[in-house]
Parts: C-alpha cells; sequence; structure tokens
C-alpha cells in the first residue's frame, strides 16, 4: 500500500507480498465519479458482522489520487478519526497531488495531506473546500481507535474498495502481531491477517468485535498464482504517538526517499535478464537524480512504455532483486558515496550516489513520459 506506481497494470508481487496500490481507473485529471453504492452485500455476513460492519461503513471513504504531471489516478481507502480527519495508508497518496475522499452517501470533499509516516505506512489527510455530491449537509461519523492490543484469533473486519466494489467487507481473523515483513520497503510491526484483500483496500480500517479500529490495511503476502494467503495492516493504538504525530502535521519521510532517492518497481524486479532491481521512479534533487539514475517510462497517458533502470550492484555487492538492493541502501548515511552499476538498453553503466541530508521533496517523478 505504500508505493506510487499508479501507472502499473499488474500489482501484486509473487510469493513475496505487495502493497495493495491503488486501484487505478483511466488515468485522467478530472475526478472520479461518485460510484454507485450497492445495495446487496457481495458474501454473507452473521448478524453480529454485519451489525458493524453497517455501522462502521459511514465512517469510511473511498480516497481518490491524481497526479497532474503524470496524468495517473488511482482510489483506496480511509477513514475518519474525527471531524474532517480521514485517516489511509501513505502509499495510497504519495504519488498524487490532488486528492477527494467520497462517502457513503456520494459526498465527495477535497483533502489534503497534513502527515505522514512513510515507514510506518500511514497517512493523514484534512477535507477542505465545500463537499459536493447526492448528501451534503450530514457529517460523516468518525471511527474509534482501540485502545488495546488485540489477540491473536480475533475476528476482523476490514472495509474496502477491492475488485470494482465500494466500501465493502472482508472478513477474516488475527493471526499474528508484530509481523516482519519480508521486504525492508514494507512497513514492519504489523498486524497478520487471513482477509482476502486486494487492491483498493489500502488504506482500510481494521475492526476488532467491539467496532474499533486495530490497523490500517498495507499490504498482501501472495502465491505464485496471485492468490492473497495472508493481509498486514499497521496498528494505529488509540493515544499513541503515531497519530499524535500525524495529526502535529510531521511528515516522516524514510531516509531512503530522503537521502537517496529510489523507489523500485517490485512487480518486474528480479524478473529481468540479469536479475536486477528495477527503478519505478526519482526524487528529484535527490542523490539517485544527482547520477542521473532514471525510472520507469510511460506516456502521456500514463500507460508503462518501458522499465526504469535495473541495478545490478551496489557497493561491489550484487542486488538480483529489489530486496537486495535496498538491504545494500538502507543503512546509508549523509556523506557517504554508493557505487552503483545498473543495465540501460542493454548497456552497463556505473554511477556515483553522493548522499546529502536535505528535506524531502513535496513532489516526485514518476514514470518519465514520452
Amino acid at each position: 500500500m505504500r508505493r506510487s506506481a499508479l501507472i502499473l497494470p499488474a500489482l501484486l508481487t509473487v510469493a513475496l507480498g505487495a502493497y495493495l496500490w491503488p486501484q487505478r481507473p483511466t488515468p485522467q485529471v478530472t475526478q472520479t465519479p461518485a460510484p454507485t453504492v450497492p445495495t446487496t452485500l457481495p458474501n454473507a455476513l452473521p448478524e453480529d458482522v454485519r451489525a458493524r460492519f453497517q455501522a462502521a461503513r459511514p465512517a469510511t471513504v473511498r480516497v481518490d489520487s491524481v497526479n497532474p504531471m503524470t496524468r495517473t489516478g488511482g482510489l483506496g481507502t480511509g477513514f475518519f478519526v474525527g471531524p474532517g480527519e480521514v485517516l489511509t495508508a501513505y502509499h495510497v497518496v504519495s504519488a498524487g497531488q490532488l486528492f477527494a475522499v467520497t462517502t457513503l452517501g456520494g459526498r465527495s470533499q477535497a483533502a489534503r495531506v497534513v502527515g505522514f509516516d512513510e515507514a510506518a505506512d500511514v497517512a493523514l489527510l484534512r477535507t477542505e473546500g465545500q463537499p459536493t455530491g447526492s448528501q451534503t449537509s450530514a457529517a460523516a461519523p468518525v471511527l474509534t481507535l482501540a485502545g488495546q492490543p488485540p489477540a491473536i484469533g480475533t475476528p476482523v473486519l476490514a472495509i474496502g474498495n477491492s475488485r470494482g466494489s465500494f466500501l465493502q467487507p472482508r472478513v477474516g481473523k488475527l493471526l499474528r502481531l508484530g509481523a516482519r515483513a519480508a521486504s525492508s520497503d514494507f512497513p514492519q510491526g504489523t498486524l497478520e491477517m487471513n482477509a482476502p484483500l486486494a487492491q483498493g483496500d489500502s488504506g482500510g480500517p481494521v475492526l476488532n468485535e467491539a467496532g474499533q479500529v486495530i490497523g490500517v490495511v498495507s499490504y498482501v503476502r501472495v502465491d505464485g498464482a496471485g492468490q492473497t494467503r495472508a493481509s498486514y495492516a499497521v496498528p494505529v493504538p488509540a493515544g499513541g504517538d503515531l497519530i499524535t504525530a500525524l495529526r502535529a502535521g510531521e511528515k516522516r519521510a524514510s531516509p531512503l526517499s530522503t537521502l537517496i532517492g529510489l523507489s523500485f518497481d517490485q512487480m518486474h524486479s528480479g524478473r529481468t535478464d540479469p536479475p536486477g532491481a528495477v527503478v519505478l521512479r526519482v526524487t528529484p534533487g535527490s542523490a539517485a537524480d544527482r547520477a542521473g539514475l532514471q525510472g520507469c517510462r510511460a506516456d502521456a497517458q500514463g500507460q508503462l512504455t518501458g522499465l526504469g533502470d535495473i541495478i545490478l550492484s551496489v557497493g561491489g555487492v550484487r542486488t538480483p532483486d529489489a530486496g537486495s538492493a535496498l538491504e545494500q541502501l538502507k543503512g546509508s548515511a549523509p556523506g557517504e558515496r554508493l557505487e552503483v552499476t545498473f543495465l540501460r538498453g542493454g548497456e552497463t553503466l556505473n554511477a556515483t550516489l553522493e548522499l546529502r541530508d536535505r528535506p524531502r521533496a513535496e513532489s516526485e517523478t514518476g514514470c518519465r513520459r514520452e
């Protein structure tokens, strides 16, 4: 859920894990039309689960994200945690510049990012301006964050926008606490569940039996056939430092973003010949940008037309996939120089990353347009 590869048509990484990238509508700068609210549920729900879902659903929203520069857009999920405050996954909004949230009744409102924690994959939006849509007068309800950590085996209910649906339920059980991700760019210490989540569910709430939020949906682990084997959510306890920091407007970027400026294409990394870490995007002004590294390419409609540079080694250590490249990069510090070998257009090239401490850019380059 955290990455901004909104132009990639295929979004699940086989046998490892994948952020639940926002489900991508046809790329355009205009806002996606308000959805039609289904009158029936996609699956049979026990009466207590149905009651929980119906109580929480009005506080859950669809989050639309648009980047006018790349003419790409996507949608994820979020939920109100206070008046005008929408909690979602960071990767849902990381590539966007314009945002809107749509409630169950079709009420749509512009929003802006007020705080985020990239490593934790959470972000806080604040609605602004006048809402539009079929219901514009009633304020949306809010969800309560749980004050106590959940127990393993707890039944969980997630609400999301995957598979072309609008604010629908996903049920399962909590399998593990403090799960460690297999890839270093995914959030660590998450809640592991067996709820069948998919792209578009990113940022949605995970509820306990009391209807309280215990986590924010982040990523999934899939098998070779692309089927979800486990789902993961970032814990958000009430009164925790994370929520307090977001409300205070803190924007915590990871060292990989602020110093190095590389994001990797998890779908294609490790599958090239020779295998390497495929660069998805490069942060302007970063070490990677100064070294001349390039991300993926796209046409004027935002469709992928070419892969970015394929990093084969960092500091002389082979990096056959994105995970190995991240392992070599994540311990870097300001002042260091990293030698990188990469493949571009069949030619093997070398570059030096000179790391300087600097603020994160307000926007990042996505795939280059043809």
